[in-house]
């Protein structure tokens, strides 16, 4: 990613912006690019990097995951900057800029949660001010001033938190770094900050934190506002963008979900029950979705992310969760991942070409519709399997999990839904032929990849017309193979009174297979209206590894714009799913077995039965508000719990 960075710095600095591709591009030349370059403006952006240092002596920090480096007090961070610069004739930029950085989620393999107490520190801001020297499209700076920031300690007994305590710290900061010009309103930049943090919240008798850290950061920031509010003088240095570039984009989203449900009847519940009581939790992602066009044919796209809040009782309970946007293991404050970076090379076979749109995760420009597309990196797999028009993004439609993906795929995943790994995909004019193979988590539910077992899907999609209106039928086979358990090995060994289930599924566990199919379909009725259908299937024996406790499920819906009353953009959406375990399956649960998501301990099975409807309300062209109630039956498979309601609103905003 650096080298990258240092790259594009390259190219810009030559004055070259960014080469053609041929007939992969839409053909724009561009003009001439002056000499001089003008920073004067009100910029907004975001940035990512790697930070560590000392929370001072005596705290045991907890450390962050530093993914492909070591795991610090930060691990990597990102966060969010806003700015503003006045460049003097002379070519002196004077600037301020505020920012707040967020650390990365514990790395659990490098903290030691035995210890009686862990400190972690949960994010720091800064206010500085910004001199710098420029000689056209490249501005080297010095920054410095006020920082403060927030560590917590965790107190722990028997390796679980019993309580918590919060401290702010204020202090100092000091750093260089450059910026650089890239094509439209946008400016790079990289930076280093030393961060000074005054003592404070006592850790142990004696001991306080004492954050000393160090922060190298990229970012990306977007010119909102060309000139200061009083006569600036710099006007005639030289544009203040350059020209645009169908060879980079940037992309973003924020999602903002509230859900709530009231008290239910719940006779009894369990270490993974949906707390009968009632509950209302929220969640907030927000993502950049940064391409580049590397050469004819060769993209590169990084999705980083930062994610905040809670699933509805921790996103344990259902089955068919409520909330497509919560991960499962959920933070106070928000927390960095990177959670997409892949390559992408594309490779046409000729003939007739199609028109790309520019969009997320998509440069603009012409590609040959027959062809073979090869994706290498991290991913989430439902971007390029099992999709449907009607039910697949819980940030623009159906949130339940049951509806937006085929739920009894148990498909590759971290915590947070993403794996690494390789696709490969030949398209033809009415038919598509893909598979992949992708990393599985270490252990059931776990965050840690691996290579040394794997899982693979193939898909094929059929496109045809019904009446002149476009359908897809995808059919879909995958198989896994983890460190599972064995649902009939566990209760053969747990019929010794001494041990207890869910130790006799540690027992047992060994690398198992999980394998199974799925069917998607979409048909449009008319150029308002779709339809959609799935239905999935695994074998039911081995413990699910990454996605959740169904072994069949059935689903299905209609999608309606709103053009017959007035609100062409505007969506309603009505679905429903019903989801089922294997024998073996439910008679682990019965005898008081925890899956991923659910186990009360006991199972009076039934299937669990969703019904899912929503209004998505089109503030503008990129913020939608929606409304949505889903109606649950036997949650969790449980005919002795429930029915629960569970109501939500939903923000989302995109560029």
């Amino acid at each position: 990613m650096i080298k990258l960075i240092l790259a594009i710095i390259a190219l810009a600095l030559a004055g070259t912006g960014f080469a053609g591709a041929g007939d992969a591009v839409i053909a724009t030349k561009a003009p001439p690019i002056a000499a001089s370059y003008d920073w004067t403006g009100v910029y907004v952006g975001g940035h990512f990097g790697y930070g560590g240092g000392s929370l001072g002596a005596g705290t045991n920090p907890q450390l962050d995951q530093g993914v492909i480096f070591p795991p610090t007090i930060t691990g990597l961070v990102g966060g969010y900057q806003a700015g503003w610069n006045v460049q003097r004739p002379d070519h002196l930029v004077l600037g301020t800029e505020v920012d707040v950085t967020f650390t990365s989620p514990i790395d659990r393999n490098a903290t030691n949660f035995a210890a009686p107490f862990n400190t972690k520190l949960d994010y720091i801001a800064t206010a500085r001010a910004r001199a710098g020297y420029t000689s056209g499209m490249l501005l080297p700076y010095l920054t410095g001033g006020f920082a403060w920031g927030q560590t917590t300690v965790d107190f722990n007994a028997n390796g679980h938190v019993i309580g918590s305590q919060s401290s702010t710290h204020v202090g100092w900061t000091i750093g260089l770094g450059a910026a650089f010009a890239l094509p439209g309103r946008w400016t790079g930049m990289i930076e280093y900050n030393y961060v000074s943090l005054e003592p404070g919240g006592s850790v142990a008798p004696g001991e306080t934190s004492d954050p000393k850290l160090h922060l190298l950061k990229l970012g990306l920031n977007y010119r909102i506002w060309d000139a200061p509010p009083w006569p600036a003088t710099s006007g005639a240095l030289g544009p203040t963008s350059l020209p645009e570039s169908n060879d980079f984009n940037v992309h973003g989203q924020t999602t903002f979900i509230e859900q709530a449900y009231p008290r239910f009847r719940s006779p009894y519940q369990g270490p993974n029950s949906l707390p009968g009581g009632g509950q209302g939790r929220e969640t907030w992602t927000t993502t950049a979705m940064i391409g580049w066009r590397l050469w004819e044919g060769g993209e590169f796209y990084f999705n980083p992310e930062l994610d905040q809040g809670f699933g509805i009782a921790s996103t344990v309970g259902l089955a068919g969760f409520a909330n497509g946007e919560a991960q499962k293991a959920g933070s106070t404050f928000p927390r960095f991942r990177p959670q997409k970076y892949f390559f992408r090379q594309t490779f046409g076979l000729g003939g007739e070409q199609e028109s790309v749109e520019d969009g997320p995760n998509q440069l603009p420009g012409k590609r040959d519709i027959d062809r073979v597309t090869v994706t290498i990196g991290r991913i989430a797999v439902g971007d390029i399997f099992d999709t449907n028009a009607y039910a697949h993004d819980p940030r623009a439609d159906f949130m339940n999990w049951a509806l937006w993906e085929s739920a009894a795929y148990d498909f590759p995943a971290d915590l947070p839904g993403f794996t690494r790994g390789a696709v490969v995909e030949l398209n033809r004019k009415n038919w598509a032929l893909r598979a992949g193979i992708f990393q599985v988590p270490q252990e059931p539910g776990g965050d840690v990849l691996t290579f040394k077992t794997g899982g693979a899907v193939v898909e094929l999609e059929e496109r045809y017309t019904v009446l002149e209106r476009a359908g897809k039928l995808r059919l879909g086979a995958f198989a896994n193979r983890g460190f599972t358990g064995n649902y009939d090995e566990a209760l053969a060994i747990a019929s010794n009174p001494a041990i207890d289930i869910n130790s006799a599924m540690l027992l047992t566990r060994a690398q198992r297979w999980k394998y199974g199919v799925y069917a998607n379909l979409e048909q449009a009725i008319n150029k308002d209206v779709g339809v959609f259908a799935r239905a999935s299937w695994n074998d039911g024996r081995n413990e699910i590894l990454s996605f959740t406790d169904i072994d069949w499920s059935v689903s299905g819906g209609v999608s309606i714009k709103g053009k017959d009353w007035g609100r062409a953009d505007d969506t309603v959406g009505l679905g429903g799913a019903v989801n089922g375990l294997s024998e073996s399956h439910r008679a682990f649960l019965a005898a008081g077995g925890l899956g991923l998501l659910i186990g009360d301990g006991r199972l009076n099975y039934r299937e669990e039965k969703i019904l899912e409807t929503y209004y998505a309300w089109k503030i503008d062209k990129s913020a939608t508000l929606t409304f949505d109630y889903q109606f649950f039956v036997d949650p969790a498979h449980n005919a002795d719990r429930g029915p629960v309601s569970v109501f939500a609103m939903r923000l989302h905003a995109e560029f």
